[in-house]
């Protein structure tokens, strides 16, 4: 079977979507933990990034599928077990910064291969892996700031927020 001229570009891309399935997976196990602790902010902020990396996912195989390609969706990574909030956050920073220093290497590689629209993909999902490691790690200093005060008013927003409905559905 003939090799794609565009290989290179396809297996960079499929690593990326193996990247951004094991975060969903990760980031939803985070969703699902921060939510049954009572932390809808961060949950919500968890459900966000995964619903974003998906959206990647599809930018990728996209471009996967228009160079003849196919898209493997293969987990890069398994989840871990991670149930405090400021190790989720921490956990997800460092996946953030990984990708970004990954996908950023992967942009040049691309560019080198004569491959601009991979290589501008790369580019625009460095951006998105940059802002999601500032929005973890402005979390992680409001922690560190504020203590557990920060989080324990999270909790307290959530117990009006139910209070407020079942008060609304007994009236």
């Amino acid at each position: 079977m003939k090799k794609s001229k565009h290989a290179g570009s396809i297996d960079l891309l499929n690593k990326a979507v193996a990247d951004e399935l094991s975060a969903i997976h990760q980031y939803m196990y985070f969703h699902f933990h921060s939510d049954d602790q009572g932390f809808d902010l961060l949950a919500n902020l968890f459900k966000k990034t995964a619903i974003e990396e998906m959206i990647h996912i599809e930018k990728l195989a996209e471009r996967i599928l228009f160079l003849k390609g196919d898209v493997l969706m293969k987990p890069a990574a398994s989840v871990r077990q991670v149930k405090t909030v400021k190790e989720m956050l921490e956990m997800g920073r460092q996946m953030e910064e990984e990708s970004a220093k990954e996908y950023n290497h992967w942009a040049n590689e691309c560019s080198a291969m004569a491959d601009a629209v991979s290589k501008q993909i790369f580019e625009g999902l460095v951006a998105d892996e940059e802002r999601h490691f500032d929005q973890f790690d402005t979390e992680l200093d409001n922690i560190a700031h504020f203590g557990a005060n920060y989080l324990a008013l999270q909790s307290i927003e959530r117990s009006k927020a139910v209070s407020a409905r079942q008060t609304a559905e007994n009236d």
